[in-house]
């Protein structure tokens, strides 16, 4: 509650100041959603760091947090819930990840090469490309578009001192009145990080290697054809707060999409695409010493799909339409080698070659009353299938379950309303919302998964009931020419809450494991949420920024639900002249204190980060060359966060410098 309070006093200290920058026109509103910039090909001084990772763009936003295992792929939760309760895509496509760990959310497999924007949307807002409970990130590419016949070019270069990370990328884009093309490319290659007082974090390396393309061309005057491709492949990544690495992780992401906009007063736009993806995963520890028996884990991931989008406006009515679907396909295996080579090796199906086949129907009304008010309604049913298609992957499991069959069918649903008013720069909005998920493939149907934060074994449940959300959500600002301000705030109340209970009867497979935990569902948990997020403009080149986030969850027993956020700030002070911007900025949390034993968590110290970038834009003819130089975490503070996977320490002192070159 003093948090709570606190964060109510910023809010009257800071109500002439600005929020995250949202759409005030009502035709295009999106309500609660926030957009993030992304991408390298438009050269700007508003990132403090142009080439930093997709991660590091997305944790900017008061929505999201990251588990950090190491240095790359983190994951991302939305309103302090994981990747199970949220939904992430690529320009609308469903991507399901292929390693047992989560170590490779969709978000590790494309670039800011790439990248135009990320749209976050909160609870049932994003429910428009698949269920979710705390909400989605729909990652939108880079392209040109049609028009004057042009070429452009640009190549992107970084250096970062605290893992030696070399980061080198180029692209180009064409385009003419029919056809448009836009292909790039992007390396980074980092050795072991070293944490505040020099102190080298063994196993937290990484490469990896992205290439991305895509084309359109106009077969009419209102008929686009457009084709897009990304191939990501990472090697020899490190994961010091896990037991093993990654040798491989390899990602082939395609898509062909058929865009029409009629010529009609009422259906305005017509866009289908199918899609297919694959994605191969492989962990290993043969470079971790000391290791009792290896073990080699690989993944495997494939998913075919499509949406068919149909947009018509109506008196005040602006209606959408979405039928969609998808197959995916994950198996994951794990074999463990004795050190005694007469003795046998030891094979299981972790993920039993589960298909999930998914059916829906999306619907969306958004009703203009007037240029100031509006009121989005939408809902969506999806049919949901799992079959386990591995016999032996079937029989396992039904040590457990005997009873259980190899399909199970469920129906999904979502509901959301939400209003919103903007007038004379007072933005105003609340919202309620319905919507259940059914249980991930690993809660589903996982075997003997080694959760490494908790030191328990996991076993899927087949059984489990659709886990289901209640929401209700408000939000008000006022934005002005100099200053604006908004606080939004989210609360969830979610039934047959997924969690692990541990199993007394049953022996751990892992060595060194606690025990053995079965999914099961609470009778619900609550999630609670508010930020304040500010900006002022003190001078013409001088602009403030503040952000402040609380997160608090509790299950039904009143214990912690893990990773919430604690009361986190970050304010930033930039200075934006002619061709030349500089930045300082901190950020921090206070004390972890409410954390949740039962899940492993403990206690985080409270801490306080410091940053400063200075950035120069060098005309030089039809070319521009864009240099941003800075440093992170000035005092080389040795610091964890409360969402750091088994407290691995953050990066400590890091220097880096990021050159665009564009012509």
């Amino acid at each position: 509650m003093k948090r709570i309070l606190l964060v109510n006093i910023f809010v009257l200290l800071f109500t002439n100041s600005f929020a995250q920058q949202y759409s005030s026109d009502s035709t295009k509103s999106h309500h609660i959603q926030e957009v993030i910039v992304i991408g390298t090909t438009k050269i700007s001084s508003k990132e403090n760091k142009p080439l930093g990772s997709i991660d590091e763009y997305l944790q900017k936003s008061a929505k999201v947090d990251m588990v950090k295992r190491g240095a790359y792929a983190w994951e991302p939760l939305i309103n302090g819930l994981p990747t199970e309760r949220t939904l992430v895509t690529i320009d609308g496509m469903r991507i399901f990840g292929a390693c047992t760990d989560k170590m490779d959310p969709i978000t590790s497999y494309i670039e800011v090469s790439n990248l135009m924007e990320a749209s976050i949307s909160s609870g049932q807002e994003g429910s428009c490309h698949g269920n979710t409970i705390g909400g989605s990130i729909d990652l939108k590419r880079n392209k040109m578009m049609f028009g004057q016949k042009k070429w452009n070019f640009n190549i992107n270069s970084g250096y970062e001192s605290v893992n030696q990370q070399k980061i080198f990328g180029a692209g180009t884009n064409f385009k003419t009145e029919k056809f448009y093309t836009d292909i790039n490319f992007m390396t980074r290659d980092a050795e072991n990080y070293k944490a505040g007082g020099n102190i080298e974090v063994p196993y937290s390396q990484f490469q990896k290697i992205n290439v991305s393309g895509i084309s359109g061309v106009k077969l009419g005057e209102n008929k686009l054809l457009e084709a897009s491709v990304i191939y990501d492949k990472a090697n020899d990544v490190g994961y010091p707060a896990l037991p093993m690495d990654v040798s491989v992780a390899e990602a082939l992401i395609t898509s062909l999409k058929f865009q029409m906009l009629p010529e009609s007063d009422f259906l305005k736009s017509w866009e289908t695409k199918i899609y297919f993806n694959t994605i191969m995963h492989r962990m290993d520890d043969t470079k971790r010493p000391n290791v009792p028996i290896h073990m080699d884990m690989p993944g495997w991931s494939k998913t075919y799909g499509y949406y068919s989008h149909l947009k018509s406006v109506f008196n005040n009515h602006h209606l959408l339409l979405n039928i969609n679907g998808f197959y995916n396909k994950s198996r994951a295996e794990m074999t463990m080698y004795p050190a005694d080579k007469s003795e046998k090796l030891m094979f299981m199906l972790t993920w039993p070659d589960v298909r999930t086949l998914a059916q829906a129907l999306y619907l969306e009304d958004q009703i203009n009353f007037n240029q100031n008010s509006s009121l989005r309604l939408s809902a969506s049913v999806t049919m949901h299938q799992n079959k386990v298609e591995s016999e032996f992957g079937l029989n396992s499991l039904q040590i457990f379950y005997p009873e259980m069959n190899a399909e199970k069918t469920r129906v999904l649903k979502s509901f959301a309303a939400n209003y919103q008013f903007d007038k004379n720069g007072f933005q105003a909005g609340f919202g309620l919302g319905y919507g259940d998920r059914a249980p991930s493939v690993s809660e589903g149907y996982g075997f003997y998964l080694f959760n490494s934060f908790e030191k328990y074994d996991y076993i899927g449940n087949p059984n489990l009931k659709n886990e289901s959300s209640l929401e209700a959500n408000a939000f008000v600002g006022l934005k002005k020419e100099k200053y604006s301000a908004k606080v939004s705030s989210s609360y969830f109340h979610i039934s047959d809450y997924i969690v692990g209970k541990i199993l007394d009867h049953l022996i751990p497979m892992t060595i060194g494991a606690n025990g053995v935990k079965g999914y099961t569902a609470l009778d619900y948990a609550t999630l609670f949420n508010i930020s304040l997020s500010t900006e002022l403009q003190i001078a013409d080149p001088l602009k403030w920024s503040t952000q402040f986030v609380y997160t608090r969850g509790k299950d039904n027993q009143n214990g912690n639900l893990p990773f919430m956020s604690p009361f986190s700030y970050q304010t930033s002070l930039r200075y934006d002249k002619n061709k030349f911007s500089a930045e300082a900025a901190v950020f921090g949390n206070t004390k972890y204190q409410d954390f949740a034993p039962q899940y492993g968590e403990s206690e985080t110290p409270a801490y306080a980060i410091v940053n400063a970038n200075f950035g120069y834009l060098f005309p030089l003819g039809q070319t521009k060359l864009y240099t941003k130089i800075g440093v992170e975490n000035i005092f080389d503070r040795n610091f964890t966060t409360y969402s750091d996977w088994n407290k691995i320490p953050q990066p400590g002192r890091n220097f880096f410098i990021n050159l665009n070159f564009s012509f």
